[in-house]
């Protein structure tokens, strides 16, 4: 992939990019969550109208649960991850809170895409997370080489100039599409899991 990494792109973005960036991780991996695909709208709809950050997030919070899950040491991984990125998602929206939270969320989601690529990385053994995100993109199965493209999309849409309520609905397109995917996913393995 040309352009700047990831890492570079987070680097630079500003409160709403970093906020949008760590929302469309976590929308994307809501299909672990058993949510339903507009759980999270309000939280979207605080970014693009100024609503209350908070008060949506505690909303989405107590619809999702999860409590019982990052307590049980034998939950699934990938779920354990998804729910993790709910539960740190800052109250507020501070540059610096958004920053550690939409970081942890890049590294969460992609490493819950590598988790269920029924395609392991390609080469002598899998690259780690932070290579991917830093631009090692060799070797890189379907699902994950998706989920950076997604993430990369996402901070270059916030980005952009002027950019206004558009880049957030684009930004929420391609947060849906990816959602698809993995919803998608996960339903092919719970029935392989149950064969």
């Amino acid at each position: 992939m040309g352009g700047p990494s990831l890492v570079e792109l987070m680097a630079e973005a500003d409160e709403r990019g970093l906020a949008a960036s760590g929302l469309a991780c976590l929308d994307r991996c809501v299909p672990l969550l058993g949510g339903g695909d507009d759980v999270l709208r309000p939280l979207w709809a605080s970014l693009a109208e100024g609503r209350a950050w908070d008060v949506a997030l505690a909303d989405a919070r107590m619809t999702l649960g999860g409590a019982d899950v990052l307590e049980d040491s034998s939950a699934d991984e990938a779920v354990t991850l998804a729910y993790r990125m709910l539960g740190a998602a800052p109250s507020t929206r501070s540059a610096a809170e958004l920053r550690e939270w939409a970081d942890a969320c890049s590294v969460a989601a992609l490493q819950i895409h590598r988790l269920l690529d029924t395609v392991l990385d390609g080469g002598a053994g899998p690259l780690p997370v932070s290579a991917r995100r830093e631009g090692r993109t060799e070797g890189m199965s379907p699902l994950v080489a998706a989920e950076l493209r997604r993430q990369i999309r996402v901070l270059e849409l916030l980005a952009a100039p002027g950019t206004g309520t558009g880049a957030l609905r684009q930004a929420l397109d391609a947060s849906t599409e990816g959602r698809r995917v993995l919803r998608a996913v996960v339903s092919r393995r719970e029935r392989g899991m149950r064969v």
